[in-house]
């Protein structure tokens, strides 16, 4: 019984700053990788960006150099700290929890309105 709870969405200028975190709870392996994605309507979700267990992380080019993920192991909780923000990065805003390069879980969303 997974549960990934976001938080953190907004309406921000176009250039400013926010923090998403998504705090996942239950039977958390450790072993896992936490990633954010976005999505508007009639596109599909996108990878935004990764980090694995271990630290490793991966961005999209989108968002490289703007964009940073992080995690706490010891909270079993993720967050995307955005910067520089541009209106194309407006959408609503996935966690998810891959555990064991398997069992796929997904949070519930949190919208990012970016404004010019």
């Amino acid at each position: 019984q997974v549960q990934l709870v976001e938080s953190g969405g907004g309406l921000v200028q176009a250039g400013g700053s926010l923090r998403l975190s998504c705090a996942a709870s239950g039977n958390i392996f450790s072993i896992n990788t936490m990633g954010w994605y976005r999505q508007v309507p009639g596109k599909q979700r996108e990878l935004v960006a990764l980090v694995n267990s271990g630290g490793i992380t991966n961005y999209a080019d989108s968002v490289k150099g703007r964009f940073t993920i992080s995690r706490d192991n010891a909270k079993n909780t993720a967050y995307l700290q955005m910067n520089s923000l541009k209106l194309e990065d407006t959408g609503v805003y996935y966690c998810k929890l891959t555990i064991m390069a398997k069992y796929e879980y997904w949070g519930q969303g949190t919208q990012v309105t970016v404004s010019s």
